[in-house]
């Protein structure tokens, strides 16, 4: 993720942490110095948020070990000012594991709340007002944010634990599209019903509340959108979907001559390759025409180009390839043949959409034929 950098690595995992976690932390130190409490109320109040994050890095942890188990890796937990995201190469499509990889991070804060309800023998007042930023009662604080995590992500609504819980559930009875979907309409509904309660006034309007609800709502629609591109993709590889017609541009070229392909036909981005066939980077339009304005046609390509490491094969399961398309800076990813090592097509999200709307249409016609 931009904006982030690494502060350690455990298990084959990088800790990450988002600049904008700082801004958090001089909010909080702010409004320390800002109610007359002094420079000491301010430091404990960082190190109770510092705290509160470590707890949610354990959190994602759960969730990473769990996915290992079953052969899954996790590169990256990024720290942001709403909380932790661990990415996940995939989640599992099999209930039984997805359920174990949803709960794990649950489970975790449950363990830390007991540990320190039993070991420290302290009690708390659960409530929604309760005051996390009040002087004091270090540890009390501690158990019943790790408490307030267990009930905020066991919310049966996507992104959050318990939307992932609910499908490993669903899907126990339903196909694993229709329980995602089902899932996600349930997400979006609680989303709904909170948001319209506050808006009338059933219950106390917290802004912060509406945006969650907001948010709910929204990734709720993506990860239905998103299994169904799965199913959509199921069983074509990238074979199947990849442009394999296109023209490239030798290490050598200058902007002008990516100006005379760009237009001599439809193609909108170029490969650039070296003296060898293989694959260097990519001259996008949209970096083409930006660099022809600043730098002048004369330009060397080479100094413009994107250098998109990531590339895949024909071979490779069209699923796994949308995926790193998705992640990819650049807008098609090079196909290379694993034994010659020369580009032999590009996968473009536009040569996805139309593979996928030719394979509806042969579908509809052998049903209604």
């Amino acid at each position: 993720m931009k904006w982030s950098f690494r502060i350690f690595t455990f298990a084959g995992t990088e800790v990450r942490i988002h600049v904008t976690f700082f801004l958090l932390l001089l909010f909080v130190a702010s409004q320390g110095l800002m109610s007359g409490q002094g420079m000491a109320v301010a430091l404990e109040s960082m190190l109770f948020i510092v705290t509160m994050f470590a707890c949610v890095v354990l959190h994602e942890f759960g969730h990473v070990l769990a996915a290992r188990g079953y052969g899954i890796r996790t590169p990256d937990i990024t720290l942001l000012p709403i909380g932790g995201v661990a990415r996940l190469e995939r989640m599992p499509r099999k209930p039984s594991q997805e359920f174990v990889v949803a709960i794990c991070g649950p489970l975790v804060n449950v363990i830390i709340a007991a540990a320190i309800f039993l070991g420290l023998g302290i009690n708390a007042e659960f409530n929604p007002g309760y005051d996390f930023l009040k002087t004091g009662h270090f540890f009390q604080k501690l158990m019943v944010w790790n408490v307030f995590m267990v009930v905020f992500n066991l919310i049966p609504a996507f992104p959050m634990d318990g939307g992932r819980v609910l499908r490993a559930l669903l899907a126990w009875f339903l196909d694993y599209g229709k329980a995602t979907r089902l899932a996600a309409s349930i997400g979006q509904g609680i989303a709904m019903l909170v948001g319209i309660a506050m808006l009338l006034n059933k219950v106390e309007f917290h802004p912060m509340l509406l945006l969650i609800c907001f948010f709910i709502f929204m990734a709720a629609g993506q990860e239905a959108a998103s299994v169904t591109q799965q199913e959509a993709t199921r069983d074509l590889r990238v074979k199947d979907a990849m442009l394999t017609d296109f023209r490239t541009l030798p290490p050598q070229a200058t902007l002008r001559d990516g100006v005379t392909l760009l237009l001599a036909g439809t193609q909108q981005d170029f490969p650039v390759l070296n003296l060898q066939g293989g694959i260097q980077g990519m001259l996008t339009r949209h970096d083409l025409i930006s660099a022809l304005a600043e730098k002048g046609p004369a330009h060397p390509v080479i100094d413009v180009m994107r250098r998109c490491p990531d590339a895949t094969g024909p071979a490779i399961d069209l699923t796994q390839a949308l995926d790193a398309l998705g992640a990819s800076d650049c807008p098609a990813l090079p196909v290379i043949d694993p034994l010659s090592g020369e580009l032999v097509g590009l996968l473009t999200a536009e040569n996805i959409g139309e593979t996928l709307m030719v394979r509806a249409a042969l579908m509809k016609m052998r049903t209604t034929s």
